[in-house]
């Protein structure tokens, strides 16, 4: 399979390649702002799709784009192509699909909470150990109940339910504070603000759409447009180191192929290193040297080799350096670093050249035959074939048109999960417990009315017995009946006795 042609070696006047059996073996390209990195990730992206391999790289700035489109040409170009030795130079574009975690300049990028897990999704909130093992009790107490953590909301229902029921939580899982609670719920109100919303949820990404070949045999070349999501330094690094997780979890065991089977390009690298915590150090050394069996390449771009932590860089077999200034300490220390990385070259003083080199000059050291890395060359950088610049929004929607993947991230997706299930037995307790207070209420009102039938009929009387008010006259008709007799009857015979005497 012939080799990714990079450039010319000026030192000793070769040509300067990258075998494709070694494309697994990860790289670094590195080198100030405006020295040409983003023109060597472009030849470097061209070059796997043209042998068949899908790549996905981010697109900080906007100008990766021009892959999509053919370039300019023009003689300069031409002439620089012939001097280098690149066979049939023409302007070509390549097979793109364009990602967007925000949806606007591409196909929506989604994942799910319980795919994102706990650990990656502690990072993008910012929280501390003790929230972080809160977090690790929301996830257990989902996979415990079967609740589904699709988006955000699941995630509010779940921290919701932990704190209503914070006490026997406690008692099964672990301590679990109010407090712990209500600032995970602060964070997810800054991602959410942030732009999170969108990017939990589904359907989710398709490894196998990321990992295409088109009709042509070339590699499909997806570039995530990040001008708005590095802006958002968190969610930029969890995403990209999502994915390559995702790689490394799903992808089979390969050993080591003829090309690699994806290249994923890591652009703005410090941010995935800056402030990360030693585990999650250790976690990204550990996908990069072993994601490597299972047929990826990593190339991590960056301004100063020593953004990327020793373990890991040592683990990157192709290098590409462009000009670092020696203006600073700080620079002064990385031009000595990048210098001892490289194979020494009799012919070339590495440490003087790093800081002489032009825009589109690099020096470039990659693995050769039995995977030894060849002596550092000053490479004159090969051209790429396609637009060295932005493209426009007709062009990116005619893109988006023709994509393969068509429209099946366009569109989200709210399936039944943790909110809804949570909000259904919510719903389904209050009325329970409103249905003895309404029987209650209807007892109350049955035995009211009873109660007053009942002494309507004890005063009133019915058709079989007398009410009181018939008894009370009867009793005092008698009554009276009786004095009044007597009053006679006691006349009557007064006025007898009376007579006799």
């Amino acid at each position: 399979m012939d080799p990714i042609l990079l450039g010319k070696g000026v030192t000793d006047d070769i040509a300067v390649t990258l075998l494709p059996r070694f494309g697994n073996r990860h790289g670094l390209i590195a080198g100030a702002t405006g020295t040409g990195k983003t023109v060597t990730l472009m030849t470097l992206a061209e070059g796997f799709s043209r042998l068949g391999v899908p790549v996905f790289m981010a697109d900080v700035k906007g100008d990766v784009a021009g892959l999509a489109v053919p370039g300019e040409g023009g003689e300069k170009l031409a002439q620089r192509a012939a001097e280098i030795g690149v066979d049939g130079y023409a302007p070509a574009a390549s097979p793109v699909v364009f990602w967007d975690l925000y949806g606007q300049q591409g196909h929506p990028v989604r994942t799910t909470v319980s795919e994102m897990g706990p650990t990656l999704l502690a990072r993008i909130l910012e929280l501390n150990d003790t929230q972080s093992g809160v977090l690790d009790i929301v996830f257990k107490l989902a996979d415990d109940r079967g609740l589904l953590l699709l988006d955000l909301d699941d995630l509010r229902a779940l921290l919701n339910l932990v704190a209503e029921e914070r006490k026997d939580i406690s008692t099964e899982y672990g301590l679990v504070s109010a407090q712990s609670v209500a600032a995970i719920q602060r964070s997810l109100l800054r991602l959410s603000q942030d732009g999170g919303e969108a990017f939990f949820g589904e359907p989710a990404l398709e490894l196998a759409d990321i990992m295409r070949v088109n009709h042509d045999g070339r590699g499909v070349v997806g570039i995530l447009a990040a001008a708005q999501l590095i802006l958002k330094p968190r969610l930029y690094s969890t995403f990209l180191l999502w994915l390559l997780s995702e790689l490394f979890e799903q992808l089979p065991e390969v050993g080591d192929l003829d090309k690699p089977k994806l290249v994923f390009i890591f652009d703005e690298a410090h941010l995935l290193f800056d402030d990360a915590p030693p585990a999650l150090v250790q976690r990204i050394e550990q996908v990069v040297r072993l994601i490597r069996s299972k047929g990826v390449g990593v190339y991590f771009c960056s301004q100063f080799p020593d953004d990327v932590p020793a373990n890991i860089l040592g683990q990157l077999g192709n290098r590409m350096q462009h000009a670092l200034r020696a203006f600073t300490p700080r620079d002064q220390k990385a031009v000595k670093t990048a210098a001892e990385t490289f194979v020494p070259n009799s012919k070339l003083d590495v440490v003087a050249t790093l800081s002489q080199l032009g825009t589109g000059e690099a020096l470039v050291s990659t693995l050769q035959d039995k995977g030894v890395p060849s002596p550092v060359q000053k490479t004159l950088i090969a051209p790429p074939r396609c637009r060295m610049g932005a493209i426009t929004e007709p062009e990116r929607a005619q893109v988006r048109a023709g994509s393969p993947v068509g429209t099946r991230y366009d569109t989200a997706v709210n399936r039944e999960s943790a909110a809804e299930l949570l909000a259904k037995r919510a719903e389904k307790a209050t009325e329970q417990a409103q249905a003895p207070k309404a029987r209650t209420r209807q007892q109350d009102e049955e035995q009211e009315s009873g109660f007053g039938q009942s002494i309507k009929d004890a005063i009133f009387g019915t058709k079989r017995r007398q009410g009181m008010i018939e008894t009370m006259a009867k009793q005092t008709t008698r009554t009276v009946g009786t004095k009044l007799g007597n009053q006679i009857v006691r006349g009557i015979l007064g006025s007898i006795f009376g007579g006799k005497r």
